[in-house]
């Protein structure tokens, strides 16, 4: 059996409004657990694909300044 992560992860949070989202990223981040890892990934794909370049280029910016 073929299993796609990312149409399942995709699968798992669409339709969710914001507040669901929020809640689905903090608890990633709070638990610390590698497993999270790959859903934080989609996620972030997903905004990078749907972010305009000024937003691209704040979210490096950011980044960038959160790994100094």
């Amino acid at each position: 059996m073929s299993l796609n992560l990312r149409n399942a992860i995709i699968h798992n949070v669409s339709g969710n409004s914001q507040d669901e989202l929020k809640a689905t990223i903090v608890d990633a981040i709070q638990n610390g657990e590698e497993k999270m890892l790959p859903g934080l990934g989609v996620l972030f794909e997903v905004i990078w694909q749907n972010s305009s370049d000024q937003d691209k280029t704040e979210m490096l910016q950011t980044l960038e300044t959160g790994l100094k």
